[in-house]
């Protein structure tokens, strides 16, 4: 089942955002310790200065430090999952950038039941418009609830979940002391989940070194980047390398999947998938909405000579009638993957904050 929810947008988001991060920083500089904390012991959201302004809601609820560990313990704590087998986790590896491992080409949920889609990396959510490879919800708060309320994924409820947790002490200290009440939530439940994945930020990549000219790129990869720029930019764009669009790219579904179909239930958009991040690119495989492919050099020649014509295929890959994909050599093939591996950000995958220490 996919949940649709619909944003109610904010109006001067942007300046209301900032106050709202001013708000954080002061708070917890005025109870932490003064003028002997070190700036790297404040947790806060900070945006990357070549990145976009975020999308999520941070004046509805600012990161705390209280509510970021509250967020890690749900996320790595099966009891969301109705036999509590199955945690956040379990399809969201840090190893992997917060995606799932090559030995869960589709997600894998309570029982053992298969999913059709694969997992991707939930790195940068707090600037995403929407969620899922059918852009099914439209705010980062109501992310879990899909993965908590499938059938094939942790197959629970949402008030089981807050029943489950209202029954253990520990937990209703630690909502106490992020949300000021000791009574589980949803509300604060989902909140305290956003405040974990909201400050998974990835932006410290050899690339992101190199646009801000602390690093150099290789001949190799320099040319992957003008390529990638030439023949890939116009669906990954941006700093976020995607421009958060829905397209066919001429994948052939084994399970008829209708992909942002079903949310729209428009014909047209039958086959159309979201657009997804590159960054990290080189470790999440397998890749494409169904896992259909296991490496990049797979990826590069479908969008070469591999692409299934249907109704719905997007027509930046045809020209009248004729099919003709992203005409690529070998060679630059290559040269676009060696760029693509720029994208992989160790730092965000080492990142100790985010690790599980219980």
């Amino acid at each position: 089942m996919y949940t649709r929810v619909l944003m109610v947008m904010v109006i001067n988001r942007v300046i209301k955002m900032c106050l709202a991060i001013s708000w954080v920083l002061f708070s917890l500089w005025s109870c932490g310790g003064g003028a002997d904390e070190k700036p790297e012991e404040i947790l806060a959201f900070i945006r990357p200065e070549h990145f976009p302004e975020p999308t999520y809601t941070f004046q509805n609820n600012p990161i705390t430090e209280e509510g970021f560990e509250l967020g890690k313990k749900l996320f790595f704590d099966p009891i969301l999952s109705r036999d509590k087998s199955v945690s956040c986790n379990n399809c969201h590896q840090q190893s992997r950038a917060f995606a799932d491992t090559p030995l869960h080409p589709t997600s894998v949920g309570v029982d053992n039941r298969f999913g059709i889609r694969n997992a991707p990396s939930i790195a940068n959510m707090a600037f995403m418009k929407e969620f899922f490879w059918d852009g099914g919800v439209t705010h980062l708060d109501f992310v879990p609830i899909n993965a908590i309320e499938s059938d094939v994924e942790m197959d629970e409820s949402l008030e089981n979940v807050v029943k489950k947790l209202n029954a253990i002490e520990a937990y209703r200290t630690k909502f106490k002391a992020a949300f000021g009440t000791e009574e589980v939530t949803a509300p604060y439940l989902l909140h305290a989940l956003s405040q974990f994945t909201a400050m998974m930020i990835s932006a410290d990549s050899k690339y992101d070194k190199y646009l801000q000219g602390q690093e150099e790129l290789t001949v190799n990869e320099l040319r992957g980047l003008a390529l990638f720029e030439q023949k890939c930019s116009s669906c990954h764009a941006g700093v976020l390398f995607t421009d958060q669009s829905y397209r066919n790219n001429g994948i052939s579904s084994a399970f008829g999947d209708k992909g942002r179909g079903l949310i729209t239930e428009d014909e047209a958009d039958e086959g159309k998938f979201k657009v997804p991040s590159l960054r990290n690119a080189g470790i999440t495989a397998p890749y494409m909405h169904n896992a259909k492919f296991s490496t990049l050099e797979e990826v590069l020649e479908h969008y070469a000579t591999g692409m299934i014509d249907s109704p719905t295929l997007d027509p930046s890959f045809k020209n009248g009638e004729v099919v003709i994909g992203i005409p690529m050599t070998k060679e630059e093939q290559g040269d676009i993957i060696e760029f693509i591996h720029t994208l992989t950000d160790y730092t965000f995958i080492s990142d100790e904050r985010f690790r599980n220490n219980e």
